[in-house]
């Protein structure tokens, strides 16, 4: 080859060279959730869901565009350290997008800094009505308590006269108080007590002891996933509330799915409305847990609603970025989120409402049955089909 081929060669090889390392390009997501404190174990799971999708879709991202976790605990409910994480992760980090938080007042927090500084924020779990209201940089894809507490009372209110409610003091506890109540109210039943308990180390016994002697018909109680959940279990199991003629029923936090053994035969019969259940049949969700227990392995909890927040979150913040071939725009990347459907999601087709930014999904009626050995929250029938947040849908601004 003459020496000026060799030139040119080496010229084109340079070119191209540049040209690969200027379309390379790593996308950062400020990911803060959960790893200590009360529900520290959730975390994980939100983490694991969003990782697994981005391994089983690794295919959809353009050429040379990867995606770096910048992996955050904010404690639990610590809306002060969640708020300093974030603005770390924002200024110092110069983070694309932040992603993920368990609790209400975290992403509360959170909320005024994404708007400040445009950067887009995809709630994975955090589930009280208003917080999409608090930043036009907010896109949920998880799910809010109305959404699951309203349907559950609606069909409460046919089979149950006498409700009783019992949620955790703060927002999503006061969301699904007040729906419940609310939709039990409109289908002519009675609410016989309300109580809140404290968000955190709660004794559930005296207020246990409490509903059992309001004699009502059904309890509906929300508390966070987790081991305060089973504690709500046996505390309404040694108290002989189902003995008394007392059904509880709850939002699918109550029976939460990695839970359920530690449970027992206490959640056996249990009730609740859900958006999500590692025992669902569907396609989709049973590929899902397949590759769970691959990566996580056999002895490891199911996936519970936490882990497919995480997936479908992440399934988002890849159709944003795919989008936009890896070049974000932080306004972009908000047309696209609030547009965003996947028909085939885990837990049932899905979608983003655009004029709210929350996510849009069927409910189910579970209950909680033995199956093949194990526990499981058994899918009985849809509830409500394509459900939009009904605070939102209630109080919209005439």
């Amino acid at each position: 080859m003459k020496k000026e081929n060799w030139v040119a060669l080496a010229a084109a090889l340079g070119l191209a060279l540049v040209a690969a390392g200027a379309s390379a390009q790593t996308i950062k997501i400020g990911f803060i959730t959960s790893y200590s404190g009360l529900n520290g174990n959730l975390g994980p799971y939100m983490e694991r869901g969003a990782r697994l999708y981005l391994k089983e879709n690794a295919k959809l991202l353009p050429s040379g565009v990867s995606i770096e976790f910048l992996i955050r605990d904010d404690t639990g409910p610590n809306p002060d350290k969640a708020k300093q994480l974030a603005q770390e992760l924002i200024v110092r980090d110069k983070v694309n997008l932040l992603a993920g938080v368990i609790f209400t007042p975290n992403a509360m927090a959170i909320a005024p800094l994404a708007t400040e500084a445009k950067v887009p924020f995809v709630i994975m779990n955090a589930g009280t009505a208003v917080i999409t209201t608090r930043s036009p940089y907010i896109a949920r894809l998880s799910f809010t308590l109305w959404q699951s507490c309203y349907p559950l009372g609606q069909w409460a209110a046919k089979k149950y006269k006498r409700v009783y409610t019992l949620v955790s003091d703060f927002g999503p506890g006061h969301d699904c108080e007040e729906a419940v109540v609310r939709a039990t109210k409109e289908g002519g039943g009675e609410v016989v007590g309300t109580v809140r308990v404290p968000l955190q180390n709660p004794d559930f016994v005296p207020y246990m002891q409490r509903v059992k002697d309001a004699k009502p018909d059904a309890l509906a109680v929300f508390i966070p996933a987790g081991k305060t959940a089973t504690a709500v279990l046996k505390a309404f199991g040694d108290l002989g509330l189902a003995s008394a003629g007392v059904k509880l029923i709850g939002p699918g936090d109550v029976t939460t799915d990695e839970e359920l053994e530690n449970m027992g035969d206490a959640a056996l019969g249990v009730l609740t409305v859900h958006h999500y259940s590692a025992a669902a049949t569907r396609p989709a969700n049973q590929a899902f847990v397949a590759a769970w227990k691959r990566d996580y392995g056999n002895d490891m909890p199911l996936p519970n609603f936490v882990a497919v927040g995480g997936w479908d979150g992440m399934a988002a913040i890849v159709h944003a970025i795919r989008e936009q071939n890896g070049k974000l725009d932080p306004d972009r990347t908000m047309e696209l989120l609030k547009n965003f459907k996947d028909p085939n999601s885990p837990r049932g087709p899905i979608s983003v409402d655009p004029a709210t930014r929350d996510i849009v999904q069927n409910e189910y009626l579970r209950e909680v049955r033995r199956v093949g050995g194990r526990l499981a929250n058994v899918e009985l029938e849809t509830v409500g089909t394509a459900v939009k947040d009904p605070w939102k849908e209630l109080n919209v601004k005439k």
